[in-house]
């Protein structure tokens, strides 16, 4: 990290930046004081978006609050999709088709990708490279063609049900989902080549936007933010769910806990994910993929229940309380994304501006699932 060079009158000036700038990709406004150009302190404002996602959750049924999980996070939409049944499912004692199971999985994955590769591009336009977006939206745009054939929309999906999914995969999707994956791996150098190894980039990521693994453990970062301190943990390697244990697949961890290795760890997760849905799909059974007895109005037995998953940009849990009745008494979210934003208050301190802002561009956030 670059010293801070406290000037000798310690004059300061605030510095807004945003609730809309390019950079915090979302309604989010960072209030700074900076004293020239390097930051003194960082503070965080939200509540630009909120939504009031718990309330709703409170006062509609379990099913309608369903299609409100993908406007948290836009972007790995399928996996709050995920955490929502299973947790409605865990509730209820509702075992999930084998094939369902599997589905999940593999559209689960190919969301987990097309985020990394939304953050791949926009992260690198932050820093000044425009060719690397127009590559990665190539990539993306596959995967969403991919997923609109069975779930029928492009970013905000809703596909998964209580008791399975909404319907089946066909042959063209298993056999796009493999031209993908061959795909992928063969463009994976390409990106290394022209991104990763780029001088530009190194200097602008390595020794900078220290996150260690004590401010991870403090704040309750999680996901790329965490690994990237070195921290092993992920939910679905640790507390597993859905057929997750059946597949072989790494966890990568880098120790440095700069910026560098955030991003790294995204990358290597793009090739873990290729490898999970690969085995999946050869893996996959016929059969139903919907519970044949599911309830048309869900009332899940009196008790506190609580249910996590992985998604793009770490853990998000969802506790709720059930009373009986056919909504929650209390819902609560715990999303990555509102954990990893507040370790950026500490970690900025002393950077220079535009180091900052390399630094928010690791963290990957997504403003809606913060300001829920």
């Amino acid at each position: 990290m670059k010293a801070f060079a406290q000037s000798s009158n310690n004059e300061t000036f605030v510095l807004n930046l945003g609730p809309q700038h390019p950079a915090t990709h979302g309604v989010l406004r960072v209030k700074l004081v900076m004293d020239g150009e390097y930051i003194v302190e960082a503070e965080p404002v939200l509540g630009y978006a909120h939504r009031m996602h718990e309330k709703m959750g409170e006062n509609r049924n379990w099913i309608q609050f369903l299609p409100n999980t993908a406007r948290m996070d836009y972007l790995h939409a399928l996996a709050y999709n995920h955490n929502y049944v299973g947790l409605v499912e865990r509730m209820m004692g509702l075992e999930v088709p084998e094939r369902a199971e599997y589905i999940r999985v593999v559209t689960a994955e190919l969301n987990r990708i097309s985020s990394h590769l939304l953050w791949f591009g926009a992260f690198i336009l932050d820093l000044g490279g425009f060719s690397p977006l127009l590559y990665a939206f190539d990539d993306r745009e596959m995967i969403l063609d991919l997923l609109e054939s069975v779930t029928g929309s492009r970013l905000t999906y809703c596909y998964f049900r209580f008791g399975g999914v909404y319907n089946d995969i066909d042959e063209n999707f298993a056999a796009g989902a493999r031209a993908f994956v061959a795909r992928m791996r063969e463009r994976m150098p390409m990106y290394h080549a022209l991104v990763t190894k780029n001088i530009i980039l190194m200097k602008r990521l390595t020794d900078i936007g220290f996150v260690p693994a004590e401010m991870c453990r403090k704040y309750g970062a999680t996901g790329p933010v965490a690994r990237g301190a070195g921290i092993n943990f992920d939910v679905r390697k640790h507390e597993p769910y859905s057929i997750y244990p059946r597949f072989d697949f790494d966890i990568p961890v880098y120790p440095q806990g700069d910026s560098m290795a955030r991003y790294m760890v995204r990358m290597d997760e793009i090739e873990q994910s290729l490898r999970i849905i690969e085995q999946a799909l050869d893996q996959m059974p016929e059969g139903p993929v919907m519970h044949p007895k599911v309830p048309k109005s869900l009332k899940p037995p009196k008790g506190d229940f609580y249910h996590a998953v992985e998604t793009a940009r770490g853990s998000f849990g969802i506790r709720a309380v059930s009373d009986g009745s056919n909504s929650a008494y209390r819902l609560k979210m715990r999303t990555p994304s509102y954990s990893n934003l507040i370790v950026f208050g500490e970690a900025c301190r002393g950077m220079l501006l535009p180091d900052a802002l390399a630094l928010l561009g690791s963290l990957d956030l997504v403003i809606p699932e913060i300001d829920r």
